[in-house]
């Protein structure tokens, strides 16, 4: 009895809406602040289709160590003493990792892949270790995770043996394969079964708040490029339009995702039957091409206010006009699925088929960069002025009330 007492402290109280982020998560966020630093820097300095398909294996892998670690304190309680040591042990794992991004595809490679498995394998025994029998549900799917990751890892080690970038890409893609459908396939093991949706209870306030503040250092990121950039380049006509050009399009991409999407998703996941599956879904899974998207552009920032007169090439299309279809492509399914609407947000798609008009002119009239850059500023400007008004002058008063009685409805529901 004892015992089971003691893991019931090292966890959260159940079914608390809106769990409080802890100040050590904070602290632990700045390891990632890092890692999105080296990751644009290591696609511009390599900006071709190699570097891009290096730096998307080494995304997802940021992505799912930050993300594990975000369901686990969602489950522990970061305030108690033994779970903050282990988040600064999963920090200084994490730190490790961040660290040899920039050569992780060279010399650094096998010290990457075994950071990146160890804090993995790591935190789940742990977090499964501190459920206990008080969790028991919970315990097993974490030990089905820590199982699923265990498997992963194998292909994780071979990619960092590997004598060729191209076999530790081939290597290291199939270990992302496996880990991006585990809980698509609810970590079913054989001999231990699957997970089910109770065991997936978490609090869903904590989750919508926690990838808000990803989105804020992937911005944040985006803007110290965009103000270390202009700081080392001459004050010239060009530069400073598109040092405003560049700030313009952070502050559209906050308003795009913070203005309504942001509140509806803690709003949704907080309410739902089954938050465990919104919290896969809309934050697990689809936040994946926003934050991916929020990077690439600040690369498309730092390489339009180098050179703003230079015309635009095709690696610069594909980095600007990439990345905010995945912005925004990201963030119009998150509001789909948060949002309780059975269609997806007209200004999105407006802006979608804006994005298509500017590939194609950037590809045909390859304009310069800075006219390229003032372009992407203007569509995310007007998406984010067309959902505001739309939003909040009432035009969409009858669709809004619809969507509240399907969201209420689903939430009633357990899937």
């Amino acid at each position: 009895m004892s015992k089971s007492r003691s893991h019931h402290r090292l966890l959260r109280e159940p079914d608390t809406p809106h769990a409080q982020v802890g100040y050590i998560e904070l602290f632990f966020d700045l390891v990632y602040v890092f890692a999105v630093t080296q990751l644009s820097h290591h696609l511009l300095g390599r900006l071709d289709w190699t570097g891009a398909l290096e730096t998307a294996i080494l995304f997802l892998a940021v992505w799912w160590a930050w993300i594990y670690t975000v369901w686990a304190a969602n489950w522990v309680d970061p305030e108690h003493g033994i779970n903050r040591l282990m988040l600064c042990a999963v920090m200084i794992g994490s730190l490790v990792m961040s660290s040899t991004l920039p050569h992780a595809f060279a010399g650094a490679g096998l010290a990457f892949a075994t950071a990146y498995v160890t804090l993995q394998v790591g935190r789940s025994l742990y977090v499964s270790w501190a459920m206990g029998e008080w969790r028991r549900g919970g315990r097993r799917t974490l030990i089905r995770i820590a199982v699923w990751f265990a498997v992963s890892g194998i292909p994780w080690i071979m990619g960092g043996l590997a004598a060729s970038p191209t076999g530790r890409m081939l290597w290291w893609a199939g270990a992302l394969t496996i880990e991006s459908l585990g809980p698509t396939c609810f970590y079913r093991v054989p001999g231990l079964g699957r997970s089910t949706v109770e065991d997936w209870t978490i609090s869903g306030g904590h989750m919508a708040e926690r990838c808000a503040l990803f989105i804020i250092i992937a911005l944040g990121e985006g803007v110290v490029i965009i103000g270390a950039t202009f700081g080392g380049l001459e004050p010239t006509a060009a530069t400073i339009a598109a040092f405003l050009a560049a700030f313009v399009s952070s502050i559209a991409m906050w308003w795009v995702y913070f203005d309504v999407g942001a509140r509806r998703g803690a709003e949704h996941i907080e309410h739902h039957a089954s938050p465990g599956l919104v919290g896969r879904n809309a934050f697990t899974y689809w936040h994946i091409p926003i934050v991916a998207g929020i990077i690439l552009l600040a690369v498309g920032d730092e390489l339009a206010l180098t050179h703003p007169l230079d015309p635009v090439r095709a690696p610069v299309v594909l980095v600007v006009v990439g990345g905010m279809a995945l912005f925004l492509g990201g963030t119009m399914i998150f509001k789909r699925i948060t949002g309780g609407n059975p269609w997806l947000p007209l200004s999105h798609l407006g802006g979608m088929w804006l994005i298509a008009a500017l590939a194609l002119f950037g590809w045909l009239a390859q304009p310069a960069k800075l006219l390229f850059a003032i372009c992407s500023a203007a569509i995310f400007g007007t998406v984010a002025l067309w959902e505001w008004v739309s939003l909040h002058s009432g035009w969409l008063a009858p669709m809004e009330r619809h969507a509240q009685r399907l969201a209420n409805r689903d939430r009633k529901k357990p899937r």
